[in-house]
């Protein structure tokens, strides 16, 4: 979240302390600038209990707050979403949620630009807010089962998703700003403190949404399934708060009217600048020092001169998308990893995407612990802590976080059950007879699954490994009951998972072979089934939505996915009476197979198997590559942009703003590409990054070996020099200091 910070690295800046957060720059013309209105009314604005600050900034605090909520809360669920209700594999679902994510730092260029060369502030934010609104109803109509079928989901989904990627990616560079234009030029101490408040209100919405809409999603149920229309309905619901509330205040704002985009007049300056140069390729045209030199028939030396400060910067920002390509993994592959964790603390049961709290939460404790403690520690021991040096710390320590990540995934692997490989299935055998039963595969071999014969309702430790010649092939069986010798066949698949399931047929013995679960449950849920050894059909009632039937006479039930937790008086009914049955703990990632029988004077009773074992890691193995990147986190992103800002001339920080979002939304694309195209193992993919972001710093590092920093005092001097007229064809402009 340390990406959006920009109006709180103003704050921070030591190169600004007393001067106007609002960037100041030569607008490109051949024209003289017509004088304009005011731009704020001469009537002061009410202020906050008698002191310095604006009224208008409360409205847009609390905007801010549930805007971040909105989409932060929306993006903690996506992943699972994607996953478990689209029922699209965990590349894919990787791919779209980076998809979405560098979409939503592309459009805040086109938001900026909007804002300051057509509509203004105000107009850009209310309009672009109206379409964030409708992008949040359409998808949380992509979430309602009950609403068309997966295709219709899909669409519903994409839309909704690129209306919100417009909506918040379009207001992201207004919001901040438009606060800080409230405030007089006299009241900057005022101001800066309205920065650091609105920064902590990002990360008040981001820590309590990522913590809330996981359990409306997980705790309440609609239609029988994860309540994934609440989930993303709730955080709509904020997000139209939040724009009825900037509304509210709309008469009591400043609104400086648009004047022009410095983003666009930098990059037609550097266009121009390589057309002119290939144009004048020739070896009868004089060399020029420096290659932006040939904008200077167009454009004021000062625009060139701020132009080349700014080049020397983003030649630096080339290495750093790979950094957020390891950050922005934590709402994808990082949520992925907790689903295969137990979540129970012991004071407290987390949701895997509950998990993502921890970055807004650390971030919090981790900014004043390194700017008040760390770093002081560092400078009193003699330690030249540049900021370069800073930020390549950070991308180490990222590195680190992902190395933990692997090891983390390597040891769930392990203990996760084995997986049948090409042309091999796993059976296990169920006696629900009232007899022994030895059971042999005949074949080739004439395999006994058992060296001893299977006692009734005998617990199976594990499941047996059985080779297919084929893809699909028939399995004979022979079943050994008391003085009798059955014979059955049965269809089996490769890489399948098989129940054969022993029942009494009068005097005899027959059989049916289940397909068992995959080895893995939902969203790190339980699943369960039902078998109904009762002569009547069992209605069984596991939640306020969720209900399934169980035929009479060995009825085999679909699978259910419940929450975590003790069930000791499930409701189930027949026709003719009403009873409870005990299923007790069912934890996280298990599945279990319960069998309904009437067997004692008790009533009916269920036989408990647990035939996936439970996840056994626990969800707090997370915390150390959590804490490693969300303090990479704080040493990269806070001192990227406090460097950035400290290096390039006032009229292009607009420019390095979008820049700096430019890096976001390409590391989100590298994400996606190596999601869908890699074809690794999760823990090789987690190593993979590691070792990528290592090569980086190593180059990241070399760059600022080299990089010669400019002192403050360096940039702004040229400004005071006298810019000599241009002669011959050249252009005689004079610059004329804007208000941004």
């Amino acid at each position: 979240m340390l990406e959006e910070r920009e109006s709180k690295e103003r704050a921070m800046n030591p190169f600004q302390k007393n001067e106007s957060k609002e960037t100041l720059f030569s607008p490109v013309s051949t024209e003289e600038v017509q004088p304009r209105p005011p731009s704020f009314p001469k009537k002061p604005s009410p202020k906050i209990c008698g002191s310095n600050y604006p009224l208008s900034i409360a409205f847009i605090v609390v905007n801010e707050f549930c805007e971040r909520f909105s989409y932060y809360g929306m993006k903690a669920v996506l992943t699972l979403y994607f996953l478990y209700f689209l029922h699209w594999s965990e590349n894919t679902s990787t791919s779209v949620y980076h998809a979405f994510s560098s979409l939503c730092y592309f459009t805040p260029i086109l938001g900026a630009a909007i804002a300051d060369s057509w509509l203004g502030k105000f107009k850009t934010i209310i309009y672009l807010s109206l379409v964030y609104v409708l992008g949040h109803v359409i998808k949380s109509m992509g979430a309602l089962p009950i609403l068309g079928g997966p295709v219709v989901h899909t669409v519903l989904s994409m839309i909704g998703l690129s209306l919100i990627a417009l909506g918040t990616g379009g207001i992201k560079p207004c919001v901040a700003a438009f606060g800080g234009d409230q405030f007089e030029e006299k009241h900057a101490e005022e101001r800066t403190r309205y920065f650091s408040v609105f920064y902590l209100s990002i990360n008040a919405g981001s820590l309590i949404s990522t913590f809330v809409t996981p359990m409306l999603r997980g705790d309440i149920q609609c239609f029988g399934k994860d309540c994934y229309a609440l989930a993303f309905g709730v955080p709509g619901l904020l997000m139209v708060i939040a724009l009825v509330v900037f509304a509210v205040g709309s008469k009591i704002y400043k609104k400086p009217p648009p004047e022009g985009n410095i983003v666009t007049q930098v990059v037609k300056c550097i266009w121009f600048a390589i057309s002119n140069r290939f144009k004048n390729r020739s070896g009868d045209v004089p060399k020029r020092e420096h290659w932006l030199d040939w904008a200077a028939e167009k454009y004021p030396k000062q625009l060139i001169l701020d132009v080349k400060a700014l080049t020397r910067v983003l030649f630096l920002y080339i290495p750093l998308p790979m950094f957020w390509a390891l950050l922005d993994q934590q709402g994808s592959r990082w949520t992925l990893q907790a689903t295969r964790m137990n979540g129970n603390l012991g004071f407290f049961v987390l949701q895997p995407d509950q998990m993502q709290v921890l970055n807004p939460f650390l971030v919090l404790i981790f900014i004043p612990l390194f700017d008040l403690v760390i770093y002081r520690l560092v400078s009193k021991c003699g330690i030249n802590f540049t900021s370069l040096r800073k930020m390549a710390v950070g991308m180490i320590l990222a590195c680190l976080a992902f190395a933990v990540a692997a090891a983390v995934e390597i040891k769930i692997n392990e203990m996760a059950p084995l997986q049948p490989d090409s042309q091999e299935m796993f059976l296990q055998v169920l006696n629900l007879a009232d007899d022994e039963v030895k059971v042999t595969v005949l074949g080739d071999k004439n395999n006994s699954l058992s060296a001893e014969s299977i006692r009734p309702f005998q617990k199976m430790p594990h499941y047996s490994k059985l080779h297919l010649k084929t893809k699909s092939q028939n399995f004979h069986f022979q079943l050994k009951y008391q003085n009798l010798s059955v014979y059955t066949e049965h269809s089996v698949e490769e890489k399948k998972w098989y129940s054969l399931i022993i029942r009494e047929d009068g005097k005899n013995i027959s059989s049916m072979m289940v397909k068992d679960a995959e080895n893995q449950t939902t969203s790190g849920m339980t699943a369960v089934r039902f078998v109904n050894t009762l002569h009547e059909e069992v209605n069984i009632s596991l939640g306020t939505d969720t209900f399934l039937s169980v035929d009479e006479d060995y009825g085999v039930s679909a699978y259910r996915t419940v929450r975590r937790g003790e069930y000791p008086a499930v409701r189930c009914r027949t026709k003719d009476e009403n009873f409870s049955l005990n299923l007790g703990l069912l934890d996280f990632g298990a599945a279990y197979l319960f069998v309904i029988s009437n067997s004692t004077s008790q009533g009916p009773q269920a036989w408990k198997m647990e035939y996936i074992p439970a996840n056994k890691m626990s969800i707090a193995w997370q915390l150390p590559q959590y804490a490693l990147v969300t303090a990479g986190e704080v040493m990269f992103s806070v001192t990227g942009l406090e460097f950035s800002y400290s290096q390039a001339p006032s009229s292009m920080k607009s420019v390095l703003q979008a820049a700096w979002l430019l890096t976001v939304a390409v590391g989100n694309i590298i994400v996606l590409i190596v999601a869908q195209f890699s074809g690794l193992v999760q823990w090789a993919e987690f190593i993979l990054f590691s070792c990528l972001l290592l090569v980086v710093c190593l180059i990241f590092s070399i760059m600022g070996y080299y990089y010669v920093p400019i002192k403050p005092e360096d940039i702004q001097g040229s400004a005071d020099k006298q810019i000599p007229h241009i002669q011959g064809d050249m252009i005689n402009l004079e610059t004329k200091k804007t208000k941004l």
